[in-house]
């Protein structure tokens, strides 16, 4: 029999494929099921992996890979999806499809097979990033083949062969939650006029029910990479994972956003993004100190590219690999501290410094200096206005 290595959950989805990827294509399957930051999800998904029939389950924990090669990647680009996404799930997907071609390359499997639909934005980037990986690889991608319609469907074969299920028919939205954010979307969230039921939220408490008092913190970067809050330095995976919940219990992070889908669809999605928040606000800070005026907005102008190319699933583009070296130059002299205040959803910078700070208090003081001629802004001004002269005196004529 041949082997597939299914990008395994335990959702509904990937739950129904394992079963029908053995029972209608006669597949042996070996269950891959990456640790995001998923908690207690992981190891109940390989419980039930094994149960549902899969000859081999590989479970590994790519928290510290995930956050350092591109969560603050993504962070140091400043990459925001439309003005609002932090791309949580589009970053996390090429890291599992790296992972799940290296399975397959070990197990001597011929396809690789995944849960995304065909209405949205996963398909992409799961099978652009593994024929990109490894271009002889076979793709398997059920929703675009079997006969299920609905997640109604699903639910109705998942009892047919005895599979536990994690939805219901009352809560029927699904989510995808890993160490920088958890997304909903789907069931009632469909209709973007009716507001996301509070007790949907997981990462974040409310702001109204947030505490009445700020909190304070300090985040050091070097070379636009976070490595210190409050001065104690931690792993990637630990830094976010202390900021989620510093920024959850300040009710920070949430979102509800309409989102213009690679498909061609729009499509209503709600976020809990804490921690990534926090830090795209302290790093954004950070360079309005440390960056050249014309490379900050360069830089700036190379966001909607770089951000769309996450979002449609072109990590590992030749075109994503120029940004991401350009990208990595610019950072190397935005080291410094950012101090935050934390309070009832909102995220406020309060201080920034840097060794490598081109704010001059003396060349921009209102009291008297030695080391900036105003007079010099006339000859400025005149040169820079002289095209809208011409132009007004001519409209005249």
């Amino acid at each position: 029999m041949s082997k597939v290595v299914l990008a395994y959950s335990g959702g509904l989805d990937t739950s129904i494929i394992l079963k029908w990827l053995q029972v209608e294509k006669g597949l042996e399957v070996v269950a891959f099921i990456a640790d995001l930051g998923q908690a207690e999800e992981v190891d109940e998904a390989a419980k039930k992996a094994e149960e549902t029939g899969a000859v081999a389950v590989y479970v590994e924990d790519v928290r510290e890979e995930f956050v350092r090669d591109f969560v603050f990647p993504a962070l140091q680009a400043n990459a925001v999806y439309e003005g609002t996404y932090l791309l949580g799930t589009a970053l996390a997907r090429p890291l599992i499809a790296k992972k799940m071609i290296e399975i397959a390359r070990k197990e001597g499997a011929e396809y690789v097979a995944h849960g995304a639909t065909g209405k949205g934005n996963d398909q992409v980037r799961f099978e652009v990033s593994c024929i990109a990986l490894e271009p002889t690889i076979k793709i398997i991608a059920p929703w675009r083949e079997w006969s299920f319609k609905s997640r109604s469907d699903l639910m109705a074969y998942a009892r047919e062969h005895g599979i536990e299920i994690p939805v219901t028919e009352e809560k029927p939205y699904s989510s995808d939650r890993n160490l920088l954010h958890i997304s909903f979307e789907g069931g009632i969230l469909e209709d973007p006029w009716i507001e996301p039921p509070e007790e949907m939220f997981v990462l974040s408490a409310s702001p109204q029910d947030a505490p009445d008092r700020t909190t304070a913190i300090e985040i050091e970067f070097r070379q636009g990479v976070p490595v210190r809050v409050d001065g104690e330095e931690l792993s990637p995976a630990g830094l976010l994972g202390r900021l989620n919940k510093l920024g959850g219990e300040n009710g920070i992070g949430r979102l509800d956003i309409v989102e213009n889908r690679y498909v061609g669809m729009k499509s209503r999605g709600v976020y809990e993004t804490p921690g990534g928040t926090i830090l795209h606000i302290a790093h954004r800070a950070l360079e309005t100190i440390t960056l050249d005026r014309e490379v900050f907005h360069f830089k700036d102008s190379l966001i909607t590219k770089y951000s769309e190319l996450v979002y449609n699933g072109f990590w590992f583009s030749p075109e994503m690999e120029l940004l991401r070296k350009t990208i990595s130059e610019s950072q190397k002299d935005v080291n410094g501290t950012v101090r935050l205040e934390l309070y009832k959803g909102n995220c406020m910078v309060t201080g920034r410094k840097s060794p490598n700070s081109l704010y001059d208090p003396e060349m921009v003081t209102f009291e008297e200096d030695d080391v900036y001629r105003q007079s010099d802004a006339t000859g400025f001004i005149r040169l820079n206005a002289l095209r809208l002269k011409i132009r007004a005196l001519k409209k005249k004529l």
